[in-house]
């Protein structure tokens, strides 16, 4: 399959001067995630996700994406994750991703599909939105002794840029990695959408069943969305860093289901926005 980056000709203009150069950019193409399930009438097939991502790791995005929408709960509800059809002939990526489910894994797919026409419209309220994740089985962190230390959050942000391979090249990617107390990123990726790249995060945690993560925190490189402390919430982690700031809503859900938030993570300082007891 080809590589993350793609090679183009650039013209650089410093002033007055203006110059051809060869540059690479990341590269931006559709995944088409496709469910396979049982039916009463037998097995079925459904569309439920268009993403514009970096390709690579195609099944931990795509199992992430399901495991943060809770419509599996663990990998034993997963038969098989494969391409779907060849590849795109214009870019010889495969833009198809199948999930085939164990027959006796149930899920409403009519919620479902509305839950996905809100989210991917510009209607959604912040109500509608905790209400959503209510009904489908968050609860609120419990306090307990899981903490994180001052002086490994300000190690974050160094790690995290260092294994962005593809930014360096592009500059056009975001990251997001899982770490644990001590500091080391047990798992990393880039994707042109944060929240594909926090999805394959996931997904390889979930495959190597290390999910809910009770003792993992979530790290992106830019700024902290309702949908990315979300995908926190679902994966069981009890803090969420950001080089970036969080949104309002953001911080209404790490507040209500006390899950730590911290934000402009960078160098020696960050900020605090819920749950301060767990960052020592």
């Amino acid at each position: 399959m080809p590589g993350n980056s793609a090679p183009i000709t650039v013209i650089e203009v410093l002033g007055n001067s203006r110059r051809s150069r060869d540059d690479r950019v990341a590269v931006e193409e559709p995944l088409e995630i496709r469910l396979g399930y049982e039916t009463p009438a037998g097995r079925s097939e459904t569309s439920i996700s268009i993403t514009m991502r970096t390709p690579g790791n195609d099944e931990e995005l795509a199992t992430g994406f399901l495991y943060s929408e809770s419509i599996i709960r663990g990998l034993s509800d997963i038969a098989l994750v494969k391409p779907c059809g060849p590849p795109a002939p214009d870019s010889g990526y495969h833009n198809v991703t199948r999930v085939e489910l164990e027959p006796d894994v149930r899920f409403d797919l009519d919620r479902l599909q509305r839950h996905f026409y809100t989210t991917s419209s510009c209607g959604v309220c912040g109500k509608t939105s905790l209400d959503a994740l209510r009904v489908s089985g968050a609860s609120k962190r419990p306090f307990d002794d899981t903490t994180f230390s001052r002086k490994m959050l300000t190690s974050l942000s160094d790690k995290l840029r260092a294994a962005q391979k593809t930014f360096e090249e592009t500059g056009g990617l975001h990251a997001a990695a899982a770490f644990g107390s001590n500091g080391d990123l047990l798992v990393t990726h880039e994707d042109v959408g944060r929240h594909n790249a926090v999805d394959k995060v996931i997904g390889t945690l979930l495959s190597r069943k290390l999910l809910p993560a009770n003792e993992l925190g979530l790290m992106v490189s830019g700024r902290a969305s309702f949908e990315l402390m979300q995908k926190a919430l679902m994966a069981g982690m009890p803090i969420l860093a950001a080089v970036g700031a969080p949104s309002s809503l953001a911080v209404d859900l790490a507040r209500e289901f006390n899950i730590t938030l911290v934000g402009f993570l960078s160098g020696d300082r960050f900020n605090i926005y819920t749950a301060e007891e767990r960052v020592v």
